[in-house]
This record gives C-alpha cells, sequence and structure tokens, in this order.
C-alpha cells in the first residue's frame, strides 16, 4: 500500500495498522498533538508541554537565519581551518548527519565532533588543531552534561595555554535560557552565545541551533534544508486538518506503534551508503523516545545484510529508497521471508530536512499508541548517579571497587554471573540464554579506531548468524545518549556485553574553568562510566558481562568472530 513517499508491506499487520489509524482519527490526535495537548500522551504536563517545540521549529529557526549568518560569516571568511563540536546525544548528533552527508563546501572549515570521553581521540584532536586556525563549539541544553563540560574545560584551558587572553575568541556557546554555560560564557568573555528554544527536547532540536549553527560552519544550504523541513511540517498539518488522508507521519507512527505492539519491535533501518549517518540520528529519536515503561522499539542500524532466512519473527524493516535497483532485490528477499516492510522514498540530500520532521512525528505518534511518554528519559539518570558515585569514591581511595573475573586467561578477563571456562564459552553460553525477542548490545568502551570497527562487524556478524537475534554497537559513553535509555527501560530483552582494555594514553580534566589543577583524567571518567552503566543495568535486572582484553582488543575481537 503506498501513501504519498511510504510505501507499506505489512502482510498480517495491515487490517491492525488501519484499525490504529482509525482508533487514532476518533480521539483527535492529530488535531491535538497539534493544539499542544499533552493529553495525548499522558494525563500530567510534565516536560510534556515545554518540550513540543520541535513542531513550529524549521519555522522558526528559518526566521533567525540572517541573524545566525551575521555571526558566523566573519569566522568563515577568516581563515578558520576546523571547528571541533563538544556534544553528546542530541546536541551532536544531528551535527554528525550534515557533516558525513554533505562534508565542507570549498572555503569553509572542517568539521570534527567529539562526543567521547575517550583520551586517545581527544589527544588526538588537541595535538593536531592550530588552535589560530580553530574555534569550539560547545553545545549542550542543560549546559551540565559531564561529558561536554569537562571537554570544555579541556580545551579552553589548552587554548588559553598557546594564545593568552585571545582564548575566548575561539569559542561559541550553544545552550538553553538558564543555562550555566551562559555565566561562564559571560564571565570569560567568550566569542558568542546562541541561546536555544527551551522548549525543543535534544533529541528533537536537529532542526534548530545544535543542527543548523555548525551545518552553517560547514557551508550547507541551510535555507534550502529548513524550507524543505517547513514545506514537510505545513504538508503534515494541512493533511491533519484537510479531513482527507492522513499524513505521512501520522501513517509512519501508527504503523511503527503497531508492529511493536505486535512483537516487530527490532526496527532495522536499511540506508543507502550515503545516507549511513541519518541512521545514527533515526537510533536516537526511536530509542530514547519508546524506550520506557517496559517497551520499547529497538532501532538497528547499520547492520550487515546476512540471508534473509536468519531473521527472526521480531524483525520489521524499513528501506530508504533512492532508486537503486538492489532496493528491489533485497526488499523481495525480506518480504518472502514474512517481514513487514516500509519502502520511505529519498531524493538529494536535502531531503534531510523533509526525513527529520517527518520522523520526529511519527515517533511522536508511535509514542502515543504505544501509551509512552516520548519526550522523557528517566532512566539515563541511573548510570549518571552511578558515575558520579564512582567518581567520587576513586577520589578519596584512588582505586576502582575491585571485582574479581568469573574467567581469567592470558589474553582476557571476563566478569559477571556466567558458565564456561574460556571467553568463547561465556559467551556462547551467555547468548543462548536469550529468550524469543532478545537482543545482543556489544556496549565498547575501546578507543575507536579503523580495525576495531573491522573487529566489531565481524562479531556482530557471527553472532547475527549463531544465534539468530538483532545485534546493535554503540561506543560509550556515546550510546548513553542514545540507546541508553532503551536499554533500561524496554521490556528487558536485552543481553549486554561490555568490552573494555587498560587506558593506555590519558589527560587530565581541569576541575575548574579557566585553571590547570585536576583531580580526574579522561580515562579514570571513562572507566567511571563504564562501571556507572553496568551497575544501573544490573540495578534494572538486565543481564550484563563485560570482557576486558589484556592485550591488542582489535586482535582479540576479531579471533572469537572467526571461532564463532
Amino acid at each position: 500500500m503506498d501513501q504519498a513517499g511510504i510505501s507499506y508491506f505489512l502482510g498480517p499487520y495491515q487490517s491492525a495498522h488501519e484499525n490504529a489509524l482509525q482508533k487514532m482519527r476518533r480521539n483527535s490526535i492529530a488535531a491535538r498533538i497539534w493544539a499542544n495537548d499533552f493529553n495525548v500522551w499522558k494525563p500530567s504536563p510534565h516536560e510534556i508541554t515545554n518540550r513540543l517545540g520541535w513542531l513550529s521549529a524549521p519555522s522558526e529557526t528559518l526566521g533567525n537565519l540572517h541573524h545566525i549568518r551575521s555571526i558566523l560569516q566573519p569566522l568563515t571568511s577568516d581563515g578558520l581551518s576546523d571547528v571541533v563540536l563538544l556534544g553528546m546525544g542530541g546536541s551532536s548528533l544531528a551535527a554528525d548527519v550534515f557533516n558525513r552527508i554533505f562534508g565542507s563546501a570549498p572555503g569553509f572549515p572542517k568539521l570534527q565532533i567529539l562526543d567521547t570521553t575517550d583520551p586517545a581521540v581527544i589527544l588526538e584532536t588537541a595535538d593536531r588543531l592550530d588552535p589560530k586556525k580553530a574555534l569550539f563549539l560547545v553545545s549542550s541544553k542543560s549546559g551540565t552534561t559531564l561529558e561536554v563540560v569537562s571537554l570544555f574545560h579541556y580545551f579552553y584551558q589548552l587554548t588559553e595555554r598557546k594564545l593568552g587572553a585571545q582564548a575566548a575568541e575561539h569559542f561559541i556557546v550553544i545552550t538553553d535560557e538558564g543555562s550555566p554555560m551562559l555565566e561562564t560564557a559571560w564571565q570569560h568573555k567568550l566569542r558568542y552565545v546562541f541561546v536555544n528554544n527551551p522548549n525543543i527536547g535534544g533529541r528533537y532540536s536537529a532542526l534548530s541551533l545544535p543542527g543548523i549553527v555548525p551545518a552553517a560552519m560547514i557551508g550547507v544550504d541551510i535555507e534550502k534544508l529548513l524550507h524543505n523541513a517547513v514545506a514537510a511540517a505545513r504538508q503534515e498539518k494541512a493533511d491533519f486538518f484537510s479531513g482527507g488522508n492522513d499524513s505521512e507521519g501520522f501513517r509512519l507512527g501508527a504503523a511503527l506503534g503497531v508492529l511493536a505492539q505486535y512483537g516487530r519491535d527490532k526496527l532495522t533501518l536499511i540506508l543507502p551508503p550515503q545516507w549511513i549517518a541519518f541512521g545514527d540520528w533515526l537510533e536516537q529519536l526511536i530509542a530514547e523516545s519508546t524506550g520506557k515503561e517496559g517497551k520499547g522499539i529497538v532501532p538497528v542500524v547499520s547492520e550487515p545484510q546476512p540471508d534473509a532466512g536468519v531473521y527472526g519473527k521480531d524483525r520489521a524493516f524499513v528501506v530508504f529508497d533512492n532508486g537503486s535497483a538492489l532496493w528491489e532485490t533485497r526488499i523481495a528477499d525480506v518480504a518472502s521471508a514474512g517481514h513487514p516492510i516500509l519502502k520511505i522514498r529519498i531524493d538529494d540530500a536535502y531531503d534531510l530536512g523533509r526525513q527529520m520532521f517527518l520522523w520526529e512525528m511519527a515517533t511522536a505518534v508511535a509514542s502515543h499508541w504505544m501509551g509512552i511518554h516520548p519526550f522523557d528519559q528517566p532512566d539515563v539518570e541511573a548510570t549518571k548517579i552511578h558515575t558520579r558515585q564512582s567518581i567520587e569514591q576513586f577520589k578519596i581511595n584512588r582505586t576502582w571497587p575491585g571485582e574479581k573475573p568469573a574467567i581469567t586467561t592470558g589474553n582476557a578477563d571476563v566478569y559477571g554471573d556466567i558458565a564456561g571456562a574460556t571467553p568463547d564459552e561465556a559467551l556462547v553460553n551467555f547468548l543462548s540464554e536469550g529468550q524469543p525477542g532478545a537482543y545482543a548490545a556489544l556496549l565498547v568502551y575501546l578507543s575507536p579506531s579503523d580495525p576495531i570497527d573491522q573487529a566489531l562487524s565481524c562479531l556482530r556478524k557471527a553472532l547475527i548468524r549463531k544465534f539468530k537475534m538483532a545485534v546493535t554497537i554503540g561506543y560509550g559513553p556515546r550510546y548513553l545518549h542514545s540507546t541508553g535509555q532503551l536499554h533500561k527501560g524496554d521490556a528487558g530483552h536485552g543481553l549486554f556485553i561490555v568490552l573494555t582494555d587498560d587506558i593506555k594514553k590519558d589527560a587530565g580534566i581541569p576541575d575548574v574553568f579557566g585553571k590547570p589543577e585536576s583531580s580526574m583524567t579522561f580515562g579514570e571518567l571513562k572507566t567511571a562510566q563504564g562501571a556507572g552503566e553496568i551497575k544501573a543495568l544490573r540495578e534494572k535486572g538486565r543481564r550484563v558481562i563485560r570482557v576486558h582484553f589484556k592485550s591488542d582488543a582489535a586482535a582479540e575481537l576479531a579471533g572469537l568472530a572467526s571461532r564463532l
């Protein structure tokens, strides 16, 4: 069945989809969303009425473009070579999408996203930059995000050491009203502060300042991008109130919600190579919005594509079709295996504006159907609490709480409630206990590198084939701001494999902004975050094991994959 740019191949779920649409029409859900009625989701307005600014974000941002350009134009025409975005989650993912899909236009600086506490990555960035030709975009809605504050302190101190009082000219802040970063920026006379609409949640902020400012910095045609988003919003609203067809976002959201309700909750996203980055943005939007109250949709992105017969009955597929003949063969294979498919037509890269608004609406509608609050993230705080506790204990004792490995070998230690004599046996036995609907999540606290990425991809492919379950990959702490809520808030079907190794390079984090004294390093912070996440997962009754590599982690992962 086709509706505008989306084709629906829902098989036995088609009638349930139509019934859901009819029920939502009777309850005027579409009109109530546009009227900012919090009762669409919950009987309390808490974190709903002040989180619906995304509905008007495209037009609001479009109206501010002259101001945005007036601030940025002197920078991009003044020999600037690098822009480094310090952000996490919703403050970095949209910028990463624009950067990876569009790249920097001729004459514009290169953009690097730093959404990590990994000291090797941070030190490599610091060594490479010429501070005289670099600008730092510090992006945090709350102004208190631990990773962003730590990176801000570190790079300001580094820049000030090299440039003195001129350091302030190399920092721009993107934050909300009331953020403590505002006071810091004014006190130290930073170059500029963009104050975003506080009624837009982080994962819904792509079409507001956190996404658009960095896009403008690298020469993206932000007018075209936003005009496409505005057109999508207007069409959504027109369709809602025309009395005719339901809008694209409404129908898409109903399909996502219905499929999840019937156990098809592993939403497998298949994108053309140039659009792969969009999957990472969708992952956060969907996972953090729906993964709570014992429910959730698990986005599966960048997955190797095995034979269709390997997929379990918990799968649903979204194929982003750019006209490639390869997709038709792939769709036919998946459909013949009995899996529901949504095919979405996409045009050029600037169709991103339309797609972003469409998926924001669809996620809000799906959340309504699932009975979920789409704008909060109640379980994210659990990891933060345990991380803070670990940090405080470490600062006092200068040691981490000990945990005895269940298995120890010359190359790796394995921690957790497991059975087996080797890491291979432990992993196989651990995943063999998965119930129907289970998925595995590789939570990676290793330094990112091409060899690590390749080894993880091989391991992921081996696990999918052997256990016939969805397998996701997330680098820590980045995934904590993306899928971390889902892991702790969904129905509890996840099997979590935490991967760690020894910190080989490290850098101190200044305790106070503008001062060099440090009582903790990035490596110690990363260790605390991994430990805090394990405690939070176990507190929620999730199954977790940890594999700590003593030698070459990439080689060990590759060897494990080949043996599986």
